[in-house]
């Protein structure tokens, strides 16, 4: 029995619309990264890591300053009159605050100041590339990142990436969950969609799959 016209189209626009819907990614989209938004603005303040490089600066106390301390593997730091503070996980403003009310103990009224000199990024700061790209990395977070940011950093989509099938997993750290997002790699570095270029936070990872056919 030989097949219409009109039966051969609708066949055509089904197996295409299944087809796209194979190769789209889970999950919601994320909004597309503006001009504006790229431009550099302040964002979340730097958490201080193991191996971390820091200053620390006690106003008219040279004899109890340092400069150049490397935080330890176990994330504590050593300086005179304080001794094992723990540093792993604060802003350069806490930890400031933390020596500063240790030293009100030996000195009137202390003014501290901390500086983080070397940044090497605590594991919840970076943002990991995995799967099928040219170099799977983790990479440090910085302020305004985009995924185009670290695609770029990656060396981009692997051979047989299926880059509209990606994933990016966010934890939101209020309510302790982690969330999954599309992303369209393929539109964004194939043919050059600005859409499809999304702003990364501190922690996130792209998942990218590789084709099935």
């Amino acid at each position: 029995m030989p097949i219409s016209p009109s039966f051969a189209r609708l066949a055509g626009a089904l197996f295409a619309t299944t087809t796209l819907a194979a190769c789209a990614g889970t999950g919601p989209e994320l909004p597309s990264a503006s001009y504006a938004e790229s431009q550099s603005e302040p964002t979340e303040e730097y958490i201080i890591g193991p191996l971390d490089q820091i200053t620390i600066h006690v106003w008219r106390n040279p004899e109890l300053s340092a400069e150049d301390i490397q935080v330890r593997p176990d994330g504590r730091i050593t300086i005179p009159l304080v001794r094992d503070m723990p540093a792993v996980g604060k802003t350069a403003t806490q930890l400031q605050d933390d020596i500063r009310d240790v030293l009100v103990q030996y000195i009137e009224q202390p003014i501290v100041s901390v500086i983080v000199n070397e940044f090497n990024s605590t594991f919840d700061q970076q943002i990991r590339v995995v799967g099928s790209t040219e170099q799977p990395s983790s990479l440090p977070y910085r302020a305004n990142m985009t995924v185009l940011d670290a695609m770029i950093a990656v060396g981009g989509l692997g051979e047989f990436a299926a880059g509209n099938r990606a994933k990016l997993l966010r934890i939101d750290r209020s309510a302790g969950t982690q969330k999954e997002y599309r992303l369209r790699l393929a539109d964004l570095l194939k043919r050059g969609d600005s859409s499809a270029n999304v702003m990364l936070k501190p922690g996130d990872t792209i998942i990218i799959p590789e084709s099935r056919f």
